[in-house]
Formats: structure tokens, sequence, C-alpha cells
């Protein structure tokens, strides 16, 4: 009877990691917070696929303008990721409209990186326990590869924290956006494969098709897009520069800075993660706060919020050792 019941268990649980690949809070009421972090291979199928998605460039060839959309869909999406769902909705670094707020969730669900509400509440926990043993991807803890990618495929990982993000979690369209967080990218994808097709029919000498469109501007764009953002969680904690004495092992590292829009100033945003600069001082690129700054220009957002040059200066481990 106990085999059977345990038989039962897993079929249901194999079930209901199908049934997340399309809703992504699916039974996520039976996750116990002491039930052991690994990988639950079933529920990240999709995320293999994409990986190996890439492997059609073989078939499918290249053109420049495929890696042309592929690149510009990998910076567009990847300032969703940064100057959105980091920046916005996890820091509150400034303000903006109901309406822009949702665009703004569209566009860093585009990256296939899961919904705001759960992204940006897991950055909360991060930034309370940061490399700390609750910490859920600390490469001190955990090592390089876990931290990279591996939590985001533990079954205890995928419930969104309603109660650390709960100024948002009141928004109904936000809501939808988390739970259905795969129809965006989708979307996407579809979109993509339509391009390229009507690309090839009405300007051939561009080169591309259908299939050639979705592998480079869906599949490889994403996938090395979402390499690049989990850098910061995962090599922005062990390689670079401390400006700043942190509880952390977080980093400044100018290459991470390039791949991310600027969020491998890593130190310097959690010394001071309130704002939205995270180049604190001008030689330090930081796209995404240059895009919110233009952004401020155009009205869709307001209150960008800098760094006060006191805070900046004070708590410098050069500072310190030069005055000691």
């Amino acid at each position: 009877m106990a085999e059977k019941i345990k038989t039962v268990s897993k079929h249901r649980g194999y079930f209901m990691s199908v049934r997340r690949w399309v809703d992504s809070w699916s039974g996520l009421d039976d996750v116990k917070d002491i039930e052991a972090a690994k990988v639950d291979w079933v529920r990240s199928i999709p995320l293999v696929l994409v990986h190996a998605m890439c492997f059609g460039v073989i078939w499918v060839g290249w053109s420049w303008t495929a890696v042309t959309i592929a690149v510009a869909l990998y910076g567009v999406r990847m300032f969703g990721i940064t100057g959105g769902y980091h920046r916005y909705f996890a820091h509150r670094t400034y303000k903006t409209s109901r309406w822009f707020q949702c665009a703004l969730a569209i566009l860093g669900a585009s990256a296939a990186t899961r919904g705001p509400l759960w992204w940006a509440g897991h950055h909360r926990h991060h930034h309370r326990f940061s490399d700390q043993p609750q910490d859920l991807h600390s490469p001190v803890q955990d090592g390089f590869l876990w931290s990279h990618m591996g939590w985001v495929t533990s079954r205890t990982n995928f419930l969104p924290d309603l109660k650390s993000i709960g100024d948002f979690a009141k928004f109904p369209e936000l809501r939808f956006i988390d739970r259905y967080d795969v129809l965006i990218p989708f979307s996407l994808a579809v979109s993509m494969f339509i391009l390229g097709t009507v690309l090839e029919a009405v300007a051939p000498g561009l080169g591309t098709t259908g299939p050639q469109l979705l592998i480079w501007g869906f599949f490889i764009s994403t996938t090395v897009l979402i390499h690049g953002t989990c850098t910061i969680n995962s090599l922005a904690h062990q390689f670079g520069s401390k400006r700043y004495q942190t509880d952390d092992q977080s980093r400044n590292n100018w290459f991470l800075a390039i791949v991310s829009l600027g969020e491998g100033w890593h130190n310097n945003h959690h010394y001071y993660p309130a704002a939205a600069r995270q180049g604190f001082y001008w030689w330090e690129i930081d796209l995404s706060y240059y895009a919110l700054i233009a952004m401020s220009w155009l009205g869709l957002v307001w209150d960008v919020r800098n760094v006060p040059e006191h805070v900046r200066e004070s708590g410098r481990i050069d500072v310190e050792e030069a005055a000691a």
C-alpha cells in the first residue's frame, strides 16, 4: 500500500511539473520549505530545449539581419531585466505609471527568466541574506553551478515570494504575467518566425528566413541573455574588486557591467541598493541608468534616484585605509 501511494505521488509530481510549463503557480501550495533543494528535470525541460535549439544554427545558417536582430533583442530584453525587474520591481529606485509598469513587466518576461513577481521577490530575499546560508544562489555557499543556474531549477524555488513583493502583487496584470510567464517568450518566438518568413518573401536580399530568425532572434539571443543575467549571481560574487565593505562577497567587474548593461558594478549596488545608478562614477559605464535618464526626459519615468555624494565617498575602503 505504501509503495502504491509513493508511486501515485511520484506520478502526480511529474504531472504538476508538466503543468508548470504553462502555469508556473500550479500546485505550489504543496512545496515545503524543508524539501531538499534539487533539480526538477521534468520542469526544466523547456529550459534545456531553449539551449538545445541553438544547435539549429547548423541547418539555418546565419545572416547579418538575423545576427543584428539577435543582438538588438539581447540589449532590449537585458534592459527589461536590469532596468525593469531589478531597478524597478526589486528596488523601486524610480517611479512610473501603471501602464509603463506593465510594459516593463512584459519586456522583462520576454527574456524567459520567469515573471516580475517571482524575480523581484527572490532578489529581495537575496539582499536580505546575501552570501549567507539562507541565500538561494550564493557561490560562496553552494558553488558556481548552483548559483549560476541550478537554483532556478529546484522545486523549492518555484514559488513566488508574494509576501516580500506585496507592493506589486496587488496588481492583477502583474499576477497574470507572472503566473503564465511562458506566454510572452512563446509569443516572441512565434513573432520571430513570422517576421523571418515575411522578410524572406518581401526582402529576399536580406538573406534571412523564418527558421533562421527563430533560431537567432529567439533561441540564441535568449540563451546568451539568460547566462548574461546569471553571471551577476555567480561571477559577480567571485571576481572583481571591492570598493566598499559589505557583508557579502559582491564585486565590481567592468566586463560583467558591459555584458549586463551596468549590473556588473555589483559591490556598488550591494553597498547602496536604493540608487537607480550602479556605476557610481562617470567612468563606470551603466547603460541601464543612461536609458532610465533618457526615459525620464520623455516623462516615462521620474524620481530616478542617484547616489548621494556623501554616501558614495564615505564608505570607500581605499579612503578609510588612506585615513588610517
